[in-house]
């Protein structure tokens, strides 16, 4: 029994599995079918897509086609348009030729008439001509056997007798033109002088040698002086002035033969008194500031008399030498005051003879340009104005004109003659210049200039009118011993060398100085 089951289990497993196979392959022919089907309908569905996509191309191509047709026919007819154009331009001027050249036979037919017409008149006059040669042969030769002269005698005489007369006419004519043009030119250059002198003549002669200091009340001046003078001293060590603080109310005077000096001992006071703080630590700060500040003052009074006067394209540091001939005085007559009015003057007259105005002005305000460096450089101040016009690059015309009036340097433009005239015309006329402040002054920068000349000075400056001579020196230079014979040699110079009333006192300072910052 257990056999039969076994054999009923093998059977049915056999019947199962060719049942599967058979349902098997049923399910594989209806699925190969289907995609056959799918396959058949894709190919389908892209041949009619390619069949779409070719006509489309043949319709784009046969447009394309029609395009370029209808393209290329409008090309020809613009062509052909342009074509009958140009024949009907060619046709034109082929009969705008035509007559030219009709005009041009009649015109060469006229010419070779009248030439015809011209030569027929010209052999009548060579023939009458000829006639007229013989006649006037004969009439010569009765004629020189009348005067028993040749041709050539009698007009070599006729032109002896002109050419005397011409020139005695031309003589006289020359002496009434010269003698017309000088009183022309006295009468033209006295009022050009006239008209320039009535249009600039200012006043302006500078004050000696003081400047006035307003104190805000009489207690600011134990506060100028100080502990038992230290800061009136320190002040006048440090800016070389003297300070004078008398009874005038509310005022203290500062007195220096320097103007430059001057107006820094006068700005520096001024800060002080604003500020309150006077001892000579402060002090000597704010007089170290104020000679920085100055460098740009001198600037900027450079700049305005530049601009003042119309001359521009100056070098920085000539500018910067202008601003300082306002620190600087020429027998009482303030320099950059005196320079810029020969500037005005040797414009104006530049202008009345139709000269070079601008060139004029530019040489009157540098004429003197040198006296801005007297007091620092040793030599003349026309030496000193041609060293610094030729290192700043000045023209030729500008450096003679510097230098005319001085060491036999001759004028070689006309406005350098301008601007000597100009010059004379502000330093002659009355009131513009005081000999004896220039004296006073000259002998007190000798007193410094002596000074300045020993070895280890560091600074020095005339005080008291001149009656003392403060002297600086370096203290790793000269000793204590040094310092007392520096002033013994100083004074005797000065006895042997200089002129002066009364007596001058030379006070040697010799001072160290040890600092040291705590950090």
């Amino acid at each position: 029994m257990q056999g039969i089951w076994l054999i009923l289990d093998s059977f049915i497993a056999v019947l199962a599995l060719v049942v599967g196979f058979f349902l098997h392959k049923i399910f594989s022919d209806r699925k190969i079918g289907e995609a056959t089907t799918r396959a058949e309908r894709i190919v389908q569905d892209a041949e009619r897509e390619a069949a779409n996509r070719t006509k489309q191309a043949d319709l784009a191509a046969q447009e394309a086609s029609l395009k370029a047709r209808t393209a290329f026919e409008e090309g020809a007819r613009r062509r052909q348009r342009e074509i009958e154009q140009i024949e009907q331009r060619v046709l034109a001027k082929e009969e705008e030729l035509a007559r030219k050249l009709e005009q041009m036979e009649r015109r060469l037919n006229e010419i070779g008439a009248k030439e015809r017409e011209v030569a027929g008149r010209e052999k009548t006059v060579a023939e009458q001509e000829g006639r007229l040669a013989l006649a006037l042969e004969e009439q010569r030769r009765k004629l020189e056997t009348i005067a028993g002269l040749t041709a050539e005698e009698a007009k070599r005489q006729l032109l002896g007798q002109m050419e005397a007369e011409a020139r005695r006419e031309a003589q006289l004519v020359a002496m009434r033109l010269e003698e017309e043009a000088r009183e022309t030119a006295d009468v033209k250059a006295r009022e050009v002088l006239a008209t320039t002198i009535q249009r600039l003549a200012p006043d302006y002669t500078v004050e000696t040698s003081v400047s006035v200091v307003d104190l805000p009340s009489d207690d600011m001046k134990g506060r100028i002086i100080g502990r038992e003078g230290r800061n009136i001293r320190a002040l006048e060590l440090h800016t070389g002035v003297d300070l004078i603080v008398d009874d005038t109310p509310e005022t203290v005077l500062i007195s220096a033969y320097d103007p430059y000096r001057r107006e820094i001992a006068r700005r520096a006071l001024q800060v002080l008194i604003a500020d309150g703080r006077i001892h000579p630590a402060r002090i000597e700060e704010v007089v170290e500031k104020v000679k920085k500040e100055m460098e740009q003052h001198l600037k900027e009074e450079g700049d305005k008399a530049c601009f003042e006067v119309g001359v521009h394209g100056l070098h920085p540091e000539l500018v910067k030498l202008v601003g300082r001939l306002k620190f600087r005085t020429s027998y009482g007559q303030n320099c950059l005051q005196h320079s810029k009015e020969v500037a005005w003057l040797a414009g104006m007259m530049a202008a009345e003879i139709k000269a070079d105005s601008k060139l004029a002005k530019r040489m009157g305000l540098l004429h003197d340009i040198g006296k801005a460096l007297t007091h620092e450089q040793e030599g003349s101040h026309p030496e000193l104005s041609l060293q610094v016009l030729t290192k700043y690059n000045e023209p030729p015309s500008v450096i003679n004109a510097a230098l005319c009036g001085h060491e036999n340097v001759e004028p070689e433009t006309i406005e350098a003659v301008l601007v000597e005239a100009a010059d004379g015309i502000s330093a002659a006329r009355p009131g513009a210049r005081r000999d004896v402040l220039e004296s006073y002054i000259k002998r007190l920068a000798k007193l410094e200039e002596i000074a300045m000349s020993y070895k280890g000075v560091e600074m020095c400056y005339a005080i008291q009118a001149g009656r003392e001579l403060r002297v600086m020196t370096k203290a790793d230079v000269l000793s204590d011993f040094d310092a007392h014979q520096l002033a013994k040699d100083i004074s005797k110079r000065i006895e042997a060398e200089m002129q002066y009333p009364g007596h001058i006192k030379v006070v040697v300072i010799r001072e160290t100085r040890a600092v040291e910052v705590a950090k």
